[in-house]
């Protein structure tokens, strides 16, 4: 009797971390929520109540300090000396510190005081990411730590193994990245790859197919590219893009010849018995998962050394790449590359449309800068390039090569060449079939 009653409470806990915490996790999310006339996740309400909390002044010397902790973190940790991509990055880090020091002070050239400059980079990339990434990462704990990934993971095998060729689990990662943030599905993917659950190949598809800009910031480049009368379109076409382009890439090379073993594999629902699978598979993890509070203490430690990770070269490569943009004809070069890609449709604006392409893998958003003023469907192709395209050397890339994943620097180009090449091809046709 006395085993009957310890294993119902067993259970019976199981029961409610799955349940309970999981819902949590989900709320805080998923769930979009109006308050003060604005709707959105409640994980945005939070970040939004600290900067406002913090003012613009606290928020810039956080974010300066999180900065300086990145650039030394090499130092002391001797990080720097372990590959020549360790070393230049380290340097890019202190050119971060010191970008960041003119950002915040106002100080320096006037050129890069433009509002699409230091600014730009400073108060709309560098705040926003420094503190969504340390808030998510505690709410992680509920999201990712008490059996809801396992469970899921089961029930959407059969969608994403066949399309995409990763877990169901990583369903979750793709849903985090589109409605938070990249670089929570990052957080999220480089913590179930270190547990040994993904495959190098696995982590690598995920982190270069799903984990782009939030559905937050996609408002922002529609409404740049005055897209947001058609925002529905917009969205749902672009999702759809952006997912058939990684079911394309996963196929080719360099993605296609990662090494794809994984210590432990997600189990297989048999036929009829899925469901059945995925709640033992939930309450497992959850039986076994470790207490809330030295969760999230372990969570909320992964957050801050990523943020130190991403945001000096969020400012360093970010202002290259502006700078690089603004004043050299780098990207009309590369734009030859895309050019065939707009030619095969005959695009009027296709030159134009292949040099903003081509500036996007300095920063997601410079292709709806330099593509504001353009007819409809160069508009609508330039928007889709921003999120499908997933790599930019201003924050994505960075926080790649701040995980475990073993993508280096060339990968990560490659991919990022096919992908946009991709979903220029896909995206001019399809502006043109919704063009009014």
């Amino acid at each position: 009797m006395q085993y009957a009653t310890t294993d119902s409470r067993a259970s019976l806990q199981a029961n409610l971390r799955l349940l309970g915490l999981s819902a949590v996790g989900i709320f805080i999310f998923f769930i979009p929520v109006t308050l003060a006339g604005k709707t959105s996740i409640p994980l945005d309400h939070m970040v939004g109540w600290l900067r406002t909390a913090l003012g613009d002044t606290g928020a810039g010397w956080y974010a300066m300090a999180m900065i300086l902790a990145g650039a030394l973190h090499p130092l002391v940790s001797g990080q720097w000396r372990r590959s020549l991509t360790d070393k230049i990055f380290m340097l890019l880090k202190w050119l971060g510190v010191i970008a960041g020091a003119l950002a915040l002070t106002g100080a320096g050239p006037a050129a890069l005081q433009t509002p699409d400059m230091l600014p730009f980079l400073f108060n709309k990339l560098v705040i926003s990411v420094g503190l969504i990434v340390p808030v998510g990462s505690v709410f992680l704990a509920f999201l990712v730590g008490y059996g809801m990934l396992e469970a899921i993971g089961i029930l959407v095998q059969k969608l994403m193994r066949p399309v995409w060729r990763t877990p169901g689990r990583s369903a979750i990662d793709a849903v985090a990245s589109f409605v938070g943030s990249y670089s929570i599905g990052l957080l999220i993917t480089n913590r179930v790859y270190r547990a040994g659950h993904y495959s190098a190949r696995e982590a690598a598809i995920i982190a270069t197919g799903f984990s782009t800009v939030s559905a937050t910031f996609m408002i922002i480049v529609a409404k740049t590219l005055d897209l947001m009368d058609i925002w529905n379109q917009y969205f749902w076409l672009t999702l759809l893009i952006t997912f058939v382009v990684t079911a394309i890439t996963v196929r080719l090379p360099p993605l296609s010849r990662m090494d794809d073993s994984a210590e432990h594999r997600e189990p297989v629902g048999e036929p009829g018995k899925r469901l059945a699978v995925a709640w033992q598979n939930g309450l497992r993890v959850a039986e076994q998962a470790p207490p809330l509070p030295r969760n999230v203490l372990e969570n909320f430690r992964d957050g801050l050394m990523m943020t130190i990770s991403i945001l000096p070269s969020i400012m360093s490569v970010g202002l290259l790449g502006l700078l690089v943009s603004k004043y050299t004809p780098l990207f009309d070069w590369l734009g030859y590359l895309f050019y065939p890609a707009t030619l095969i449709w005959g695009l009027e604006e296709g030159m134009a449309l292949s040099r903003a392409t081509a500036s996007g893998l300095a920063e997601m958003f410079l292709p709806a800068l330099l593509m504001a003023e353009a007819d409809f469907v160069a508009r609508f192709a330039a928007g889709v390039v921003c999120v499908s395209s997933v790599l930019f050397f201003s924050a994505s890339i960075p926080c790649i090569l701040a995980t475990r994943i073993p993508l280096k620097v060339g990968t990560l180009v490659l991919i990022w060449f096919i992908r946009a090449f991709l979903s220029l091809l896909l995206a001019i046709p399809v502006g043109m079939l919704i063009a009014p």
